[in-house]
């Protein structure tokens, strides 16, 4: 059976320099254009385990605006800024 060869083609990206540096730690190992090629197909293939990571983040930082007591105390306009904060954050959620 003749093996299918599929041809990697360079791609150039921007990063912040906190991940840049974090990648170039997984380069040392020869993991870095692995791990940023899987991430990215997981991505755009649609797996799931990337949607759920992230809608779990979204939920996870809801729930701490919630919990902070401090920020609760706050109004802008007779609207909580809790209010204002979950409303914005949760259009980030994937659905």
């Amino acid at each position: 059976m003749e093996k299918i060869k599929r041809k990697l083609i360079p791609y150039s990206v921007y990063l912040q320099e906190e991940y840049y540096e974090k990648i170039r730690e997984h380069a040392k190992n020869r993991k870095a254009s692995s791990l940023i090629r899987e991430a990215i197909c997981m991505i755009l293939d649609g797996n799931d385990s990337y949607k759920a990571g992230y809608n779990k983040a979204i939920k996870d930082v809801i729930k701490i605006i919630n919990e902070c007591k401090e920020i609760q105390a706050l109004s802008i306009h007779k609207t909580y800024v809790t209010e204002i904060l979950i409303v914005r954050i949760e259009i980030l959620e994937i659905k």
